[in-house]
């Protein structure tokens, strides 16, 4: 009898299934081990479904036509890739560079000057949640890191994400309505360090909350508090800002149900 138990599967290997990058004998050798090993299949269903929220988070985008100006600069990069293989035959290295930095320079011109001219039309706050909804979208299906700091360290984490985000941070509690702290992270963001908060309910479903100072200046935001709605895909979140720093809450509960939630949050700000 054989008793030679299968080898764990690796996060490299999960990522070529998630990809579509396994042969059918590989992939069937990778269904076999998932099957005695739980864990690892949990998490590839996690990133299957992450997968799955960040193309539908981008989905207007990919339906939108090729920018006249991308399409020029991709014949442009064409022609220079074929003159760059040219030069190398005939100058070697030193001409590769000179042709690497023009195609950068070139590139970088054309797309975001182009680019650069419509997601200028956007406002500042809806980088903010768009970002937040990515946030979300990305950690909260992790089954293994869903967050750097968990709960048991709550102390550590209010302490070192204030020291990051240079402001005193609260802590909302949402146990009245069913949610747990599951921990927190740092993340980068357009004007400095972001903060997320992440909670789950007895079914499974997770909230995150974005925090990060205010992407507006205090007299174009508003004396008065306002919630605002916003769906990206399957995600939707309630945004606001209060005394110079802006907050997200995101989820894929319905607007009422998300709506409560963040004006619990809200009160305990």
């Amino acid at each position: 009898m054989n008793t030679h138990s299968p080898r764990q599967v690796s996060d490299e290997e999960l990522h070529a299934c998630v990809d579509g990058r396994l042969g059918a004998d590989a992939l069937a050798d990778m269904q076999q081990r998932l099957a005695q090993d739980p864990q690892a299949n949990a998490t590839l269903h996690a990133w299957m479904a992450q997968r799955d929220a960040l193309r539908q988070l981008h989905a207007p985008l990919l339906d939108e036509p090729i920018p006249p100006a991308v399409q020029e600069a991709v014949r442009q990069t064409q022609q220079v890739q074929t003159s760059r293989q040219r030069w190398a035959r005939w100058g070697g290295m030193a001409a590769g560079v000179v042709m690497a930095f023009s195609l950068g320079w070139f590139t970088n011109d054309r797309v975001n000057h182009s680019a650069g001219s419509r997601l200028a039309q956007q406002p500042p706050e809806h980088d903010f949640v768009r970002q937040a909804a990515i946030a979300h979208a990305v950690f909260s299906p992790e089954v293994r890191h869903p967050v750097e700091v968990d709960a048991a360290q709550e102390v550590h984490l209010i302490q070192w994400l204030s020291k990051r985000l240079n402001r005193t941070l609260t802590l909302p509690r949402l146990y009245d309505a069913g949610f747990q702290l599951v921990g927190g992270r740092l993340l980068p963001g357009d004007t400095g360090a972001r903060a997320q908060f992440m909670y789950q309910n007895a079914q499974g479903e997770r909230v995150t909350l974005y925090v990060g100072s205010s992407p507006v200046s205090p007299s174009a935001a508003g004396a008065e508090l306002e919630f605002r709605y916003s769906a990206q895909g399957p995600i939707s979140s309630f945004y606001w800002i209060d005394r110079g720093f802006a907050y997200a809450l995101s989820g894929p509960q319905t607007r009422q149900q998300l709506l409560q939630l963040a004006q619990r949050v809200h009160q305990q700000l």
